[in-house]
């Protein structure tokens, strides 16, 4: 049967929704991963498994003997010589079992994803031109359970208390980047052609560069958490009274600036949630000044007020010095505009761009 008859066109267009509501489950699955991850980071939980068991470890300890061997291997870093020595079993537990939820979510996302792949690909239901794009996101689901390993195992060397914050960032980003890909696909198997709604060039200019400067502060966050630079200058909008902080630009090389010195890393992440807010609220005024009601107005407008949710949350999480439960929030809530900037750059996609494309 042709691929362009009436009947095959209407099983590849329940096909392709079926293929993006099981893309967009995932994704999902992938956000509360995001914040489960901020939850073990900020309680220091991260490093109480100490063995990569990718079968073995989906069953927790079912005995008292397996329970005091787990133990005494975290005995031996140095996260429980410098900051938790003597917490006894009990509070091992309690930041295992954190942790331990947070790796048996990311198996459960690679099984609802190889499940679902399968299913879709052995009955021939994956739309046409998407299994390499499918088979890409395998690979990145693969690859983000290795660097999630790469990044633990950093937290056991020598005097170190915590992950090195650049495979943190490293292994955060691509969190963001399968997230994204997941959400772009399905939002493109829903709606193939872009909307016809007119748009203003200015508006699409404004909604990419927020779109970017949001990406950018949630890497810049990255940092922050990584060296924990949230637990100073807990002021706004002021730093120890200064909009610019004293010893900004001390390091050498001067990149480390970047990543490792406190002032800068969080002053750098307050310029770029302060510039995002600036061009998504301007882009919102902009849609509802010049655009009719409708799906694109909504997704540009949509993401102004994640934007400013997320920026209320960051103000109240320096404030209030970092509680985890907040800091949580913060990061699961970043993944809120990074859904909104995905939307609504599908939405203002020029007319001229094709299914083949998106």
């Amino acid at each position: 049967m042709p691929f362009d008859s009436p009947t095959t066109k209407h099983h590849s267009t329940g096909d392709s929704r079926a293929v993006a509501r099981w893309l967009l489950l995932v994704a999902a699955l992938v956000w509360v991963m995001v914040a489960l991850g901020g939850a073990t980071r900020l309680t220091g939980s991260g490093l109480s498994i100490m063995e990569w068991a990718p079968l073995s470890g989906a069953l927790p300890p079912i005995s008292d003997a397996e329970w005091h061997r787990l133990y005494d291997l975290y005995r031996t870093i140095p996260q429980y010589q410098l900051v938790n020595q003597g917490f006894g079993l009990e509070g091992f537990k309690q930041i295992f079992w954190l942790e331990w939820i947070h790796r048996f979510w990311g198996r459960l996302i690679g099984l609802v994803y190889v499940a679902g792949l399968a299913w879709f690909w052995l009955r021939g239901r994956i739309p046409a031109g998407y299994r390499g794009r499918l088979l890409l996101l395998l690979a990145l689901g693969g690859l983000q359970g290795a660097v999630g390993w790469f990044m633990v195992a950093s937290g056991f060397e020598a005097d170190r208390t915590a992950v090195s914050p650049y495979r943190l960032v490293i292994h955060l980003s691509l969190a963001f980047l399968l997230f994204g890909v997941l959400v772009w696909t399905a939002m493109t198997l829903l709606r193939p052609k872009p909307d016809p709604t007119p748009v203003p060039a200015s508006l699409r200019h404004l909604v990419h560069a927020a779109a970017g400067l949001a990406v950018l502060a949630m890497v810049a966050g990255g940092f922050v958490a990584g060296i924990r630079a949230g637990l100073d200058y807990n002021t706004f909008p002021l730093m120890e009274g200064r909009l610019v902080p004293r010893g900004y630009w001390v390091l050498d090389p001067a990149w480390r600036n970047f990543t490792a010195n406190i002032p800068a890393v969080q002053f750098n992440h307050r310029l770029l949630a302060t510039l995002t807010l600036i061009l998504a609220t301007a882009g919102a005024v902009l849609a509802f000044r010049t655009l009719p009601r409708g799906r694109v107005r909504g997704a540009v407008m949509g993401l102004a007020i994640a934007v400013a949710l997320q920026y209320a949350l960051g103000i109240a999480t320096l404030l209030m010095v970092v509680p985890a439960w907040l800091g949580t929030l913060h990061q699961g809530v970043a993944m809120l505009v990074l859904a909104g900037a995905l939307l609504a750059l599908h939405a203002l996609r020029h007319p001229a761009a094709t299914a083949g494309t998106g």
